[in-house]
């Protein structure tokens, strides 16, 4: 038995002797941002929100609702002011965005705060940039960011006009970049790791390089693509979905999506697969440098939240049959937590809810209403949790009241 599942089995028999902490006070929702215009968190769920001092959350603004953004969509990037009634401050505008990742802002914990980089179109390219809020100065980055490392000195690159094709609500409207759209596994694509000092960056797997590893496809108008990258809390790894799409004739055809999940090093040596096949994968999230939970098909057969080690085969099935279903699973920064949300159940409705890793207990925080206007595919208002990096308040995106908005729950003491 490998030695982490070893620590598991230990911490849950620790729970049963009464050893587990006990759940923290959770407040009820309230929302932080207003409209008439509609906001959401601007980043993917599970990527920080808030600056160092807590005071500051990214939030896009946009008045789009009910369909998929494109590249004439203006939207607002700003942060709401804890510190003055949850006031939203405009600062900046982009033209690369989603109604599921926004324009994935991240802090940068290595340059001084509050600075945050995001994707926008600039020049009919796609790339990122760099914001000082103090200064209001801008420096441009030539690649759009898809994960940033824990230093703030490193970006993942991945290619969104080539995601636009093959999954329209995560990639951006124009032709910021070489979709490569006729050519199923491109050698000269990939994952690419970006300098975020010098804006220089080294293409560190290709999709080629990746084919024997991958379900293959029949269909030669397919496309293999990778997506949703992270790095581990120590920065140390990469883990990213590799997958293949095939009847592409239109945005709006049912498609057969095969999904692979890899993981590399820094540097993107150390290539490991971290399923079987048919395991698929979805969302996930790093409890530390080595263990995660993913969202996928356990044992390809049921959707669960599978608890394992990069490049070992310790598979745990958590929340013991509670947390059977693809939900957007993301750890406390103390690991004692995993808060995770579920999508429209026939009541149309979104549940939330936090598992305590020592006993994998459940304690359901509410269930949120979807309206009819916000059941469409590409504008579709996932929930997408995250926590504040001191575990005091988890934030959400819902629509439950009438209109896209963000949401936070106070974590206090038991």
């Amino acid at each position: 038995m490998k030695w982490n599942l070893v620590a598991l089995v230990f911490v849950f028999a620790l729970a049963r002797c009464g050893l587990a902490a006990e759940f923290p006070a959770f407040s009820l929702p309230r929302a932080i941002t207003s409209g008439p215009k509609e906001h959401l968190f601007a980043s993917y769920y599970a990527i920080n929100a808030w600056s160092a001092d807590g005071r500051y959350a990214t939030v896009l603004e946009t008045e789009v609702q009910n369909r998929l953004p494109t590249e004439n969509d203006v939207a607002t990037l700003g942060v709401v002011d804890a510190r003055d009634n949850n006031r939203f401050i405009p600062l900046t505008e982009t033209r690369c965005w989603n109604f599921q990742e926004a324009a994935m802002a991240h802090w940068l914990g290595g340059a001084p705060e509050p600075t945050f980089i995001y994707n926008d179109l600039v020049d009919g390219k796609f790339v990122s940039v760099i914001f000082d809020m103090r200064t209001r100065s801008k420096r441009i980055v030539p690649y759009p960011v898809s994960a940033v490392s824990p230093d703030g000195k490193e970006a993942v690159c991945i290619n969104y006009a080539r995601l636009r094709l093959t999954r329209p609500d995560y990639g951006y409207g124009g032709s910021g970049q070489d979709a490569r759209a006729s050519v199923t596994w491109p050698e000269d694509d990939g994952l690419w790791l970006v300098n975020l000092e010098t804006g220089t960056a080294r293409l560190i797997v290709t999709i080629a390089s990746v084919r024997d590893r991958m379900p293959q496809v029949k269909d030669p108008q397919a496309l293999a693509y990778f997506c949703h990258t992270v790095f581990s809390r120590d920065g140390q790894q990469i883990f990213w979905l590799a997958r293949t799409v095939e009847n592409l004739t239109g945005q709006k055809v049912v498609r057969k999506w095969e999904t692979t999940a890899f993981a590399c090093k820094r540097d993107g040596s150390g290539v490991v697969r971290c399923f079987p096949d048919g395991w698929g994968g979805s969302h996930f999230n790093w409890i530390d440098g080595r263990r995660m939970v993913v969202s996928a098909m356990y044992k390809a057969t049921v959707w669960s939240h599978v608890f394992f080690t990069v490049g070992q085969s310790d598979y745990v099935r958590l929340g013991r049959g509670l947390l059977d279903f693809d939900g957007h699973g993301v750890f406390s920064g103390d690991g004692q937590w995993l808060a995770t949300d579920t999508y429209p159940d026939k009541l149309n409705e979104r549940k939330l809810m936090v598992l305590r890793m020592a006993d994998q207990a459940i304690l359901p925080l509410g269930t949120y209403a979807v309206p009819e206007l916000y059941r469409e595919q590409y504008s579709r208002c996932d929930l997408h949790p995250r926590w504040r990096p001191d575990g005091k308040m988890l934030g959400f995106n819902s629509v439950h009241e009438g209109s896209r908005q963000v949401y936070v729950i106070d974590v206090a003491a038991p």
